[in-house]
């Protein structure tokens, strides 16, 4: 192919890349019919928009005319955006740890013309630096070997191959159980810092689902060390370099240990969960940090990372300007933010010292003590903002030190939203954007916020009107156009996500919702043969093998996650088909030794909800005070592994459910149901939470 083709694509990595004078083609059947017809080897580029390492690549090589055009005479070269396209991620993510490497991004594969991997790496500089050899140099060693080496890498594809496919067939076990969580949850706690908090090293990522498992082994065993870690990860990123301090919201990792410098690229599901997770340990121990930095990044998120026409946040201006459905009000939530700005990283959020006292005057000197502001600065002669320091955790001052704080936060907002912005990645996921809406909810109903849970339904509304065709999920949105096959991840979210707001809502239809598409994801993506779920549809053609994942990475599982979606139905439903199901993903991934298990999370507290779920059965009429007090009872005293189930008087519950026949009755009340019996009716708040609290 003679030009670079990216120039009619959607995504914001892949038109990023349409001026490069490499002739780039996004990955499709064009591009894969040209490298067979010419007998090229193609080189595989996978990157995503708010990507520092594949900026650097992309500015040294792809925008260089020697460099593209020695890709171009060698090679057919192809442009993918790892967020639309998770599936080939995954693939040659897995063949490169195969072939001994690191995995990261920019991803740099060689395939055969059938897309089979034969070599690759990451990021290759432009000339021989880090121990890596020059791109250019690199690039024609690879093309000579593949035409002069035909047999051995015949042979090295074949072996990859089948290395591949084995992924998708785990050995199994014989299931689960108390004991081997308590293991892994001792093993877990072993990797953390202590002093610092996250795991041990750098760099450090949030690693949610791990630490959610940590929280949740906290409460199921009492072990005061697991929740003390949990609670150390929030205080420090909660506080640290990691967190904006002036807009909200936390970037994707710290390059340090000590929570400090990022790469300072937002990310929407790193939000989310964190959402999730804050407010999972704010139920506990009412700690005002978490409350406030959860309404400061969900605020983030409204104010900053909203796309779709004609919403509008309250006091705000209008989110985002991408057409969606006209005369509706409903949105969706962008990406990602970049990490750099003007071609320099960080560069949007760091301070000197002369700024803050030119913007802050006398009010400086107590602003730059408890935000670690130096002449000399902290990071590369300038100054990230933090609240950290080598002892403790510096907690909220008293109010009216706070206040003044908060008024300098806004004076230098102000001043940073003249600057030159970081792109955004504007592009909707469906399965982040479940994620946000489940953590939306969940965030709502402990901390009372019916905003955020009214938020949540127009996200969830956008999704189900713009991003569904032909009765299925796209995976990706953008200025009107659905494009590409769902993945699994995209069904395991969206079915959580409906199952959130059936339980802050009591709305049927949500609960329909969650079962139509668990049926769509057991046609298309369940292993009749093997168990599990594969993340790609049994209708997606352009892939060499099928990936079955239940490995927690920066998301959740989506086997982990369906995991919880089924155990959750069967409660709802006591619909026994759901139950046989999760015990089968259950064995299909587990194991007998708890090593194993560490990096499973997400299944292990699936299992913990299928195993040991209180389900809390509210009956009472929707628009009643004492209905919502039981409600509001039942969100603040139960444990993460609750289900509830709020119903109108009369309603028939399925015979299955263990408060079938139960709802007949003249005023509100509640029942706590676990191993398919419940307790007496209770009608009073007070008497739900002791009840909660005993068990």
């Amino acid at each position: 192919m003679s030009r670079n083709q990216l120039d009619q694509e959607t995504s914001p990595y892949l038109l990023q890349h349409r001026d490069n004078p490499v002739h780039w083609q996004p990955w499709g059947e064009g591009a894969l019919d040209d490298a067979k017809r010419d007998n090229k080897p193609i080189l595989l580029s996978i990157g995503y928009s708010a990507c520092h390492w594949c900026h650097v690549m992309a500015h040294e090589s792809f925008e260089d005319e020697a460099i593209a055009g020695v890709m171009n005479d060698l090679f057919v070269n192809i442009k993918v955006d790892r967020e639309e396209r998770p599936d080939l991620d995954v693939i040659y993510q897995s063949a490169l740890a195969l072939m001994g490497e690191q995995g990261g991004w920019p991803l740099t594969m060689f395939l055969t013309p059938d897309a089979e991997p034969f070599w690759g790496g990451t990021y290759f500089p432009a000339t021989p630096r880090y121990g890596r050899p020059a791109f250019p140099d690199l690039l024609k060693q690879v093309s000579n070997s593949y035409d002069t080496q035909k047999e051995r890498i015949a042979e090295s594809v074949g072996a990859l191959k089948t290395a591949l496919d084995q992924l998708s067939k785990p050995a199994g076990g014989p299931g689960l159980n108390f004991s081997l969580l308590d293991e892994a949850a001792a093993i877990a706690l072993g990797a953390t810092d202590t002093i610092w908090g996250g795991t041990q090293g750098a760099p450090k990522f949030p690693q949610v689902s791990f630490f959610q498992f940590l929280w949740r082994s906290s409460l199921r065993t009492g072990k005061k060390n697991y929740a003390d870690s949990v609670n150390l990860l929030l205080g420090r990123m909660c506080q640290g370099g990691i967190y904006d301090h002036l807009a909200g919201g936390f970037a994707r990792y710290s390059t340090d240990e000590v929570w400090l410098a990022p790469h300072f690229e937002k990310m929407l599901y790193d939000n989310a969960q964190l959402i999730e997770l804050m407010a999972d340990v704010w139920r506990t121990t009412k700690d005002p940090l978490l409350e406030i930095r959860i309404g400061e990044t969900i605020d983030w998120c409204l104010r900053e990372m909203t796309v779709g026409k004609g919403w509008r946040p309250a006091g705000g201006k209008q989110g985002g300007n991408e057409s969606s459905k006209e005369g509706d009000n409903t949105f969706a939530f962008a990406s990602a933010l970049d990490a750099d700005s003007e071609g320099e990283e960080g560069r949007f959020a760091v301070w000197s010292v002369e700024e803050i006292d030119r913007l802050l005057g006398k009010e400086g000197e107590r602003f730059k003590a408890v935000y670690d502001v130096t002449l000399g600065g902290n990071w590369e002669g300038k100054n990230i903002l933090n609240r950290n320091d080598t002892d403790e955790t510096r907690r909220l001052g008293d109010p009216a030190d706070e206040a003044q704080l908060s008024a300098c936060r806004a004076t230098l907002l102000e001043a940073r939203n003249k600057r030159v912005p970081p792109e955004r990645d504007h592009k909707a996921l469906v399965d982040w954007n479940a994620m946000m809406i489940a953590a939306m909810t969940h965030a709502g109903n402990l901390l009372g916020r019916m905003d955020w849970i009214e938020g949540a339904q127009k996200v969830f509304v956008f999704v189900c009107k713009n991003m569904i065709k032909e009765g299925r999920f796209r995976h990706s949105w953008r200025d009107g156009k659905p494009r590409h096959t769902a993945v699994l991840d995209d069904y395991a979210h969206m079915i959580r996500a409906a199952l959130e707001l059936f339980e802050a809502t009591g709305t049927a239809v949500y609960l329909d919702q969650a079962e139509a598409w668990m049926t769509t994801a057991h046609d298309h993506y369940w292993d009749q043969a093997g168990g599990g779920y594969f993340l790609s549809a049994d209708d997606t053609t352009d892939v060499i093998t099928r990936s079955k994942t239940i490995a927690d990475n920066a998301v959740p599982s989506g086997n982990g996650v369906m995991t919880e979606g089924l155990a959750r139905l069967y409660l709802l439903t006591g619909n026994e088909e759901y139950r046989t199901r999760a015990e089968t993903l259950i064995r299909t991934f587990s194991s007998s030794q708890a090593r194993n298990l560490v990096s499973l999370t997400t299944l292990l507290m699936g299992y913990e909800i299928l195993e040991r779920a209180l389900s809390i059965v509210i009956v009472g009429p929707a628009d009643s005070p004492e209905t919502d007090a039981l409600n509001r009872a039942a969100f603040a005293a139960a444990p993460p592994w609750r289900v509830i189930h709020k119903l109108i008087p009369t309603t028939v519950l399925p015979q299955g459910h263990p408060a079938y026949g139960k709802t007949e009755t003249t005023m509100p009340t509640a029942y706590v149901c676990t191993a398919g019996t419940c307790s007496l009716p209770l009608t009073n708040p007070e008497h739900l939470r002791d009840h909660l609290a005993k068990l």
